[in-house]
């Protein structure tokens, strides 16, 4: 979800067996390669607790009919081995929305892991250097030629230190991992999108002045004093935004981004949560994935079809296909479509790690200053038991 101008949000809820089937049943993936852009399996060495990290990653250019020269405004990162060191890599995908929503990615992309490499206390804070690294990038843009004030892009990111997961998000991107539990594979979402359906984040954007309203309730055609919208997954094609009190903009359906400084005067924030978690041998894989995937796919379906591949990089064809069929079959185009998976493999007991089921911490760091000066960390990430029609 972008910009009332930008992403359109209808979503399909339906998450049963038979649509996370759909790949197994033939169903070809798009045939548009137009702006496709996939790079081979790799894979990188964890040697502190000898494991290995097996990736793959794919970014697909949009379909617009009314805008065929639009560029993909998506991008990510891949960098391993920050700062030289073999045991900490990372991991970002960045949606970039508004006029120069492109532009904002990819600088977002590249300045973000750029100040993390020169942070000399990102191994022993990693949380106080990962928030600063937000807000850095975010006063960077700001100062750039790059006119932000109504563009921006949201940012998912994982990096790998050691056996542990620290994973930052800003907007409605999203992270998922998958967890062997018996003969089970279950998603497990490492991070919270942040929109206005959310009620902590409602409550934050209406302290700054937010009007939450959505697009029929602005144009009149709804009534502006019912501040219910269902919930996230089954609301249909008219989402909550944020709206400056006395005008048609900016429309934002994200209430934390990087970039958008018209939207940080209504409190829409750089400053990412961030979810820590301690890897184990029932960790299988992770995805990054921009919501353009997400849109019509739940959590649990893209683990279901990334389980259906040994290769990572037919995990990644299969599911962006998937997307862009659905994007199609409901609304007249698609968003831009990226994802990575990363497949975790050789961690044993053995690593290092004392437990069996997933460790989240979630504490709150409080860093000083205001609350866009501040880090947050999302609440408990519980392991999700979806219906059984939901687990492949």
């Amino acid at each position: 979800m972008g910009c009332a101008h930008g992403k359109c949000c209808n979503r399909d809820s339906s998450t049963s067996d038979e649509d996370a089937g759909h790949h197994q049943r033939g169903i070809r993936p798009y045939k548009n390669k137009d702006g496709l852009t996939q790079r081979s399996l790799e894979l990188v060495h964890v040697p502190s607790h000898n494991f290995t990290l097996q990736y793959s990653s794919l970014t697909q250019h949009g379909y617009y009919p009314d805008t065929t020269d639009r560029e993909n405004q998506d991008s990510f990162c891949i960098k391993t081995q920050i700062q030289g060191n073999p045991n900490v890599h990372f991991f970002g995908v960045f949606d970039g929305h508004g006029q120069y929503g492109a532009q904002c990615s990819n600088f977002v992309k590249d300045k973000l892991v750029e100040i993390l490499s020169s942070d000399p206390t990102l191994l022993d804070d990693p949380l106080k250097a990962y928030n600063s690294a937000f807000l850095a990038t975010n006063s960077e843009l700001r100062d750039s030629e790059i006119d932000d004030a109504l563009s921006g892009t949201t940012a998912i990111t994982v990096l790998v230190v050691g056996d542990t997961l620290y994973v930052a998000n800003v907007g409605d991107s999203r992270a998922v991992i998958a967890v062997k539990d018996g003969d089970r594979i279950l998603a497990e979402d490492l991070s919270v999108d942040q929109t206005p359906f959310r009620k902590d984040e409602y409550d934050r954007v209406k302290l700054f002045g937010a009007r939450v309203l959505s697009v029929d309730q602005v144009e009149g055609l709804k009534d502006p004093d019912i501040q219910h919208w269902g919930d996230e997954e089954s609301h249909g094609g008219d989402p909550p935004r944020l709206w400056v009190p006395n005008g048609m903009y900016p429309g934002t359906a994200f209430t934390r981004s990087v970039g958008d400084s018209t939207a940080e005067k209504i409190g829409v924030i750089a400053v990412p949560e961030i979810s820590i978690v301690r890897l184990t041998p029932s960790h299988l894989f992770f995805v990054v994935a921009s919501d353009g995937v997400f849109e019509f796919l739940s959590s649990q379906t893209v683990v279901n079809m990334a389980t259906a591949y040994k290769d990572p990089s037919d995990a990644c064809t299969a599911i962006a296909g998937d997307s862009y069929k659905r994007w199609l079959e409901l609304e007249n185009r698609t968003d831009d479509i990226t994802i990575i998976i990363v497949q975790i493999k050789g961690l044993s007991d053995q690593s290092g790690v004392g437990t069996t089921d997933s460790e989240v911490h979630s504490r709150p760091c409080q860093t000083g200053g205001s609350m866009n000066q501040s880090a947050a960390i999302v609440p408990p990430l519980m392991h999700q038991r979806p219906l059984e029609s939901d687990v492949g």
